[in-house]
């Protein structure tokens, strides 16, 4: 039972390293931006969406881009950093962002002859500040609950690795007293 919770344990503090997240990227309104994702070769359908739209921002399947299947805010300003998807390269680049392109995106993909069931490859969180200002209040605000959540995971570790340490060495100690007390008997 104990080995099974230190195995929660870990597995929460494993959660909070997932390499589907990226640091936020900052940009200003007219630039263009790479949000970057990694898929693997061969790549059938590769689907870029943003939280909170309807549709896609980017639509890719079979070696063919889909407009039709776009946000219309999205239309005309965004395509593949290497339309060959080499290496499972299927960052994309958003032309002129504007402060409504702000906000989570997600890429997805599924590759060809595993099925068609794309597989969340990577999370970027896009914020395009009017100011230009790379930082603001509430980034820092952000920093600091993911230092507190990184402050947290580490109290987790060191309570579990207390918890491990404490208990094992007790039945351990019961174990070999109970032999030196057998043993003193024989004397």
């Amino acid at each position: 039972m104990s080995f099974f919770r230190y195995g929660l344990i870990w597995a929460a503090c494993l959660q909070m390293l997932d390499p589907v997240y990226s640091p936020k990227v900052h940009v200003k309104p007219g630039k263009d931006v790479t949000l970057p994702c990694q898929g693997h070769n061969p790549i059938e359908l590769l689907k870029w969406t943003k939280q909170d739209l309807y549709m896609y921002v980017f639509f890719h399947r079979d070696n063919r881009s889909y407009e039709i299947y776009q946000n219309l805010s999205f239309r005309g300003r965004v395509q593949l950093r290497d339309p060959e998807m080499k290496d499972g390269d299927v960052s994309i680049i958003i032309r002129n962002v504007t402060i409504n392109d702000t906000g989570r995106y997600e890429c997805s993909t599924a590759e060809k002859n595993i099925g068609t069931t794309p597989k969340l490859n990577h999370i970027v969180d896009l914020k395009v500040d009017s100011d230009g200002n790379p930082r603001t209040e509430g980034d820092k605000n952000e920093n600091l609950t993911v230092g507190l959540a990184v402050v947290a995971g580490l109290i987790v570790v060191a309570l579990g690795s207390l918890l491990i340490f404490k208990t094992w060495p007790r039945k351990y100690f019961h174990l070999s007293s109970a032999k030196k007390s057998g043993d003193q008997q024989d004397v």
